[in-house]
């Protein structure tokens, strides 16, 4: 019975993932989180799928952009495969039901965190071309699952992270740069959670959390860039 529905989730990923795998235990590895096995894990998958994504990528925004220069296309990718943008596939894709993880990763909510929910996409990716070894094959794949994101991305200064856009606004306008500082760390590495407060002058101190001290700072940049366009 637990073969069975082993089976059927196996089928439902394929499908949902748009590709079936000739070799399924290539997709078994690239579920499997190092937690399980420091040898058998998707650590290698994940290496070659982050290079295969990035031209992927690179390759959609060179000929679907021609007039755009190369700042704003490099801004465009990275964008787009940077952790957050991997980590809302990795949700579209239900890709946590399927993670193989440890107990004790399983008990700390790994199967939610956006970090291995992100390198689980990029070893699918590695994955799907070891299985079939053509980029064509592959690349339609992959930009199916991007579709919702590539049709509402434009070329434009948006595409910069949050704290680089707060710090351009203010500096614009020759206010005081953002002091953040880190107020509470809970958890131990790897699975850590920071939060940070941040002071921004004319505004209340705000607050962020995230998964790395990173993170948090841009989750309450973000806040912080719109209470100023609130104002504004």
């Amino acid at each position: 019975m637990i073969k069975a529905q082993s089976k059927l989730n196996e089928v439902r990923l394929a499908s949902r993932i748009g590709y079936q795998f000739k070799q399924p235990e290539l997709l078994q590895l690239a579920l499997t989180h190092r937690s399980v096995s420091h040898k058998h894990n998707y650590e290698r998958l994940e290496y070659l799928g982050d290079s295969l994504l990035g031209m992927i990528i690179a390759n959609y925004l060179y000929h679907a952009y021609p007039h755009e220069n190369e700042g704003r296309l490099t801004r465009m990718r990275a964008t787009l495969v940077r952790q957050e943008a991997l980590g809302k596939i990795a949700n579209d894709l239900k890709l946590s039901q399927n993670l193989i993880l440890s107990t004790g990763e399983l008990k700390s909510g790994g199967h939610h965190r956006e970090s291995i929910l992100a390198d689980t996409v990029e070893s699918i990716i590695g994955a799907i071309y070891v299985d079939c070894q053509d980029l064509k094959i592959l690349e339609p794949v992959v930009l199916k699952w991007y579709a919702p994101y590539l049709d509402n991305i434009e070329p434009t200064d948006q595409l910069k992270d949050p704290k680089s856009r707060l710090q351009e606004y203010l500096q614009a306008r020759k206010k005081p740069l953002p002091v953040y500082e880190v107020i509470d760390i809970q958890g131990d590495a790897p699975n850590q959670h920071f939060k940070v407060e941040c002071t921004v002058a004319g505004l209340p101190v705000c607050y962020g959390e995230g998964s790395s001290r990173r993170f948090a700072e841009q989750a309450v940049a973000a806040d912080i860039l719109k209470i100023l366009e609130q104002k504004s």
